[in-house]
């Protein structure tokens, strides 16, 4: 009885190292799901800098006010005893 009982262990054994070990095992599973979260991360930064580009862009077409005040802080175009204020909208 000991016999068959040792034999039914051993071939438990053999299919849990499969669900452990093998492939697509716990331990792969584990390995993509901390990828996945990592990739969600990235594309989330990725999206908020497409954001600012993209505003950037329709800002640009829209009016001469971003093209003239992007060339004054990029490039320092501020005429002597000239002050230029940047408005900052706030986002609600």
């Amino acid at each position: 009885m000991r016999i068959v009982i040792a034999i039914l262990v051993g071939i438990l054994t053999l299919f849990q190292y499969d669900l452990w070990f093998g492939k697509n095992g716990y331990f792969d599973y584990k390995a993509v799901s901390a990828q996945i979260i990592e990739n969600k991360a990235e594309n989330e930064k990725l999206v908020q800098r497409n954001q600012m580009i993209s505003a950037e862009i329709q800002g640009l077409t829209k009016g001469f006010e971003s093209i003239e005040e992007r060339a004054r802080m990029q490039h320092d175009l501020v005429k002597e005893n000239e002050m230029f204020y940047r408005i900052v909208k706030e986002n609600k």
